[in-house]
This record gives C-alpha cells, sequence and structure tokens, in this order.
C-alpha cells in the first residue's frame, strides 16, 4: 500500500485504518473508537503540526523526552549515516558496535561517580526490569535468598511491564492486570501539599516519611529487603518534588539495613531539573540507575541501566558459577539509537542545554505560580526545573479533589490544546514539561493558554453546578 500524507482529505481513512487496527498507549479505548486519532505529520523546534497544518506549542516534549527540540538534522544525518554503514548488530556472546561502546563510556563519565557499568535497552519499563532482576540475582549470587523485596512510593511510574508495573504505584496500572505481583511495597507519596498531616513542617514530614519507611523494613525484616527506588522529582504520577530533607532522611535508613538505593532517571536525567541528573541535584549516589528520554530526545528508542562497582564486583565474581549473564535483547546496545544518544548529547553539551534550563526555571516556576497559584480552580502550583504542574481542586480551603469520573482536568487540557500548547491531563494535575529550547515568550505563551483555559474551565463548572469556588 502506497504511503500516506496526511492531508485534510485522507484523514477520514487514516483515521478509521487507526481505529480498526491500532491499540493505543494510555488511551480511552471506548473514546477512541468512538473520536478517532490526532495525526501528527511534522515537528521544528518546540512546535508540532497536524494533518490540518495546524501548529501546536509542545510544552510537554512529546512525552518528557523532546529535549533538543524537533527537527534536529544532526541526529537524523547521525542515525543515517549508522544505518548505513552497521545498522544492526546484536551485543550477545560479546559482541559490540562503535556506538554503544563510546556511549557506554561517556554516560559513565557524566552520571553520578557511585556508577560503573552500563546495560542498553529500549524503554524506561525495560531499564527498570533490568535493575530489579540484577538486584535479586546479585542477592542470589551473595547467597540471600530471601532478600528479594522492593519498596517504592504510591503514585510512582516506573513502567508499564509485569515488574516494572507492579514497582509503580498508580492504581491504573495494577487494577485489572493483576499487578502488582508479590515482592513490591509501597509507601506514602512524599507530596507535602496532600499527605502532610497538619501542622508539620516540610522536614518534620521528611522524618515522618522516613520513619514509615523504617517501620515497613522492620515489619518485613531487613533480610527480606533489596531495594529502594525512587524518582528524585516523582513524574508520571503528578509531578511530586520532595519535600525539605527528603532523602537526607531516607538514606541513611536505606544504607543502615544494607538495601541498595535505585534512582529512576528516565524523566529527570539529562537536563530536566538544570543538572545533569536529578541525582546530582538533591546530591544522591545511587547504587544502581535507570534513564531513557532525554537520552536521545525521543529521536530512537534506548535506555540505559547502570550499576555501582560493588555490584559488578559480585556479578563478575558469580560469573563463573552461574555462566552467561541470562538476560537481554535483540536490540540491546543497538547503534542506531546509540549513534543517536551520541548526536543528542553532542548538542546538550555543545548548545549548554543543562545550563539553558537552570536559567530559565525560575522564570518558568515563577510565572506559573504568579498567574495561578491564588486561582480558586488551584489548589497547588509545585514543580523544579523544566517540570511543573498545577492541581485543580474541588474545594481550594479544604483541599479536596474533584472526582476523577468528572475529567476535570482532560476538560482544561481540551481547552489548553484548542489555543494551540500541548500539557499533559494526570488525574486532577495539568502538567508541563517543555523542551529545552524553549523561549521566554513561548513561556509567556504557556502560562497565558492555561491561565485562560483554567479560567473558562472554572465558568463552564461552576454554571453546571459542579464547583463554585471556595
Amino acid at each position: 500500500m502506497a504511503h500516506l500524507v496526511p492531508t485534510v482529505e485522507n484523514l477520514a481513512e487514516l483515521s478509521s485504518l487507526d481505529q480498526a487496527h491500532h491499540l493505543h498507549p494510555f488511551t480511552s479505548i471506548a473514546a477512541h473508537a468512538a473520536d478517532g486519532p490526532m495525526v501528527m505529520i511534522e515537528g521544528k523546534g518546540t512546535h508540532v503540526t497536524d494533518h490540518r497544518g495546524r501548529s501546536y506549542l509542545d510544552a510537554f516534549a512529546g512525552l518528557w523526552c523532546m529535549n533538543v527540540g524537533y527537527g534536529r538534522e544532526e541526529i537524523a544525518d547521525a542515525m543515517a549515516a549508522q544505518a548505513k554503514k552497521l545498522p544492526y548488530y546484536h551485543s550477545f556472546l560479546a559482541m559490540a558496535n562503535e556506538p554503544s561502546i563510546r556511549l557506554a563510556e561517556r554516560l559513565v563519565q557524566i552520571t553520578p561517580k557511585s556508577l560503573s557499568k552500563v546495560f542498553f535497552g529500549l524503554t524506561g519499563s525495560d531499564g527498570n526490569d533490568t535493575l530489579i532482576k540484577i538486584i535479586w540475582y546479585y542477592n542470589n549470587l551473595l547467597g540471600r535468598p530471601k532478600k528479594k523485596k522492593i519498596i517504592a512510593r504510591k503514585l510512582a511510574y516506573h513502567g508499564v511491564t509485569v515488574a516494572s508495573g507492579s514497582l509503580s504505584g498508580l492504581p491504573n496500572l495494577h487494577g485489572g492486570f493483576d499487578l502488582p505481583v508479590d515482592r513490591f511495597l509501597h509507601v506514602t507519596t512524599p507530596h507535602y501539599y496532600r499527605q502532610a498531616p497538619a501542622g508539620m513542617t516540610e522536614r518534620e514530614f521528611s522524618a515522618h516519611l522516613a520513619q514509615e519507611l523504617e517501620s515497613v523494613i522492620l515489619r518485613e525484616g531487613p533480610d527480606t529487603i533489596a531495594a529502594f527506588f525512587a524518582e528524585p522529582v516523582m513524574g508520571a504520577g503528578g509531578v511530586y518534588v520532595p519535600p525539605e530533607g527528603y532523602f537526607e532522611a531516607i538514606v541513611p535508613i536505606l544504607r543502615r539495613y544494607d538495601i541498595l538505593f535505585a534512582a529512576d532517571e528516565v524523566i529527570c536525567g539529562f537536563g530536566r531539573l538544570g543538572r545533569w541528573f536529578g541525582s546530582d541535584y538533591f546530591h544522591l549516589e545511587p547504587d544502581l540507575m535507570t534513564g531513557a528520554k532525554g537520552l536521545t530526545s525521543g529521536y530512537a528508542p534506548l535506555s540505559m541501566s547502570l550499576i555501582s562497582q560493588p555490584i559488578w564486583k559480585v556479578l563478575h565474581e558469580g560469573s563463573p558459577t552461574m555462566g552467561p549473564f541470562g538476560h537481554g535483547f535483540t536490540y540491546s546496545a543497538h547503534p542506531v539509537s546509540a549513534a543517536a544518544a551520541m548526536a543528542n548529547l553532542d548538542i546538550i553539551e555543545r548548545e549548554k542545554l543543562v545550563d539553558r534550563v537552570a536559567r530559565l526555571a525560575p522564570i518558568l516556576q515563577t510565572k506559573l505560580r504568579e498567574t495561578l497559584a491564588d486561582h480558586p480552580l488551584v489548589g497547588e502550583v509545585r514543580g523544579v526545573g523544566f517540570v511543573a504542574a498545577m492541581e485543580l481542586v474541588a474545594d481550594k480551603k479544604a483541599k479536596a479533589p474533584f472526582d476523577l469520573k468528572l475529567g476535570v482536568a482532560m476538560r482544561a487540557y481540551k481547552k489548553v490544546l484548542a489555543r494551540g500548547v500541548i500539557v499533559r491531563p494526570i488525574m486532577n494535575n495539568l502538567a508541563v514539561s517543555p523542551p529545552f529550547v524553549i523561549t521566554e515568550q513561548e513561556i509567556d505563551e504557556v502560562v497565558s493558554a492555561l491561565k485562560e483555559s483554567i479560567d473558562e474551565t472554572a465558568r463552564e463548572l461552576a454554571a453546571e453546578g459542579i464547583w463554585k469556588p471556595s
């Protein structure tokens, strides 16, 4: 069949084909069957263009990933050159290719000094799966068959495979899928606004969360707890910045009970917080780390799973007994994806995009708060770096949430979209996570679209008797 370039004329055909054959991720099956897809055909800089030729300012960078912006020919050229030279070779049986070798060395140089070796996959989900399996493998090699449970946080997002979906703490990833499976535990979301007992300071709340973590460890038995996973800033669950002193309170407990600390940097990594990694921002030295999204800025699928030298030493010493490391994917260390990553990192470094985020992030965060924090429909504006969220509430004074079935954030999202800006609805939140190349003028456009759309949503809800200002 001939390739179709989306136009108004053939949109009906494309929509019909998509509805007939494509099961979309994180999409209402019923709504898609009724309404069809939104077809994007082009991207340049901070903007994408749909089938009708309408341009949208993508204030969510695709899915937290289009860090260097769309249309970077340097990355496309690097991928094309590699595809012509060596489009594929596997990495089983000690096979290797130059781009992935160079990339592995580069990643060890820029990630926290606690990390030593890199395993390549394709997605954040498989990156976290890889770490989970390595953690279990590591404890088996150490003769600790009971030390296998893993602790994460409620509303955390670590992926959607059976293991990473179990690690995630989101109800919609569990219900209907028979998840979480055994061995996965979840503690309280470190969200000061909604979870802190009345009267607690942020530091007191952090101590409270640390005490909860220790209680869970003691209840389950320290000899059964293998690891603790955390996003430096929680992303897809709603954007939750840890309260003051959180990691300072948590990490010593992990060390006390010989529990590995795994940092999920899939969203925070490669500059989103104005430092190369969220671990840098919060002064962390994790035992394990995952990354994806910003590694290639979405130009090609690639994930990284890093481990510390002590973990590597155990794997190395156990190799003669265990035989070949029995984990890997057909596309591990894919040369075209590695070439894309190298070109992407070149751009980030050459254009000093991490410094750019550090410079523009206070502007973004300040304007969002000044414009929206006092809005009667907004309970909280939160975020750090180039990630933020506005939580919409039914009662501002009581912090009462909307029933999710009302789809209030989705309403507001559609109004923002109608104004030519893309954000993301997450439960009762509207989240932004712009490309690093966004300008101050474009930040103003995003904030203005959010303000106008939230105003319009408030008027509609009030007119329908669903909500009134508190």
